[in-house]
């Protein structure tokens, strides 16, 4: 999981640093750790945090094969018990936890993209609901 992370990050910052943003930002006399961190690094976490995004499914998803194997406690160890006892609410449970942590991480990448890329906007509607399902972006921006 870190490995194709560390790799998406390198090459979408070398991306990143030949556009013409840079050149610019270079031209005003900035220093490179600003031009680094905060510009350069800034545009190219978008498709990192993506990515990152789908792996934490990929995750939840291997969840039940892990624990199963390796008898560890948790979600997916419940699951696979469930699914041999056949207590389908406990299995409707733990599909509908499972789905509802997926939708959650899902969103907060969605979230992050806009403190990640100015030019990301969002209804006023959407950032209402995000504060009042989640309660964390004023937590974020402080």
């Amino acid at each position: 999981m870190s490995a194709i992370t560390t790799r998406l990050t390198r090459s979408s910052l070398l991306e990143v640093l030949g556009q013409d943003f840079i050149v610019t930002a270079r031209a005003k006399g900035l220093s490179e750790s600003v031009i680094l961190y905060r510009h350069a690094l800034r545009n190219a976490l978008i498709p990192v945090v993506t990515i990152v995004g789908i792996q934490m499914g990929h995750l939840l998803s291997g969840a039940v094969i892990v624990e199963t194997v390796f008898g560890w406690p948790g979600i997916g160890k419940l699951l696979a018990d469930s699914i041999e006892a056949r207590d389908i609410p406990m299995i409707q449970g733990c599909v509908v936890f499972i789905a509802a942590m997926f939708s959650i991480v899902n969103l907060l990448v969605d979230d992050s993209y806009r403190f990640l890329d100015p030019r990301v906007k969002y209804g006023e509607k959407l950032c209402l609901i995000l504060d009042y399902v989640l309660g964390i972006r004023a937590f974020l921006l402080e």
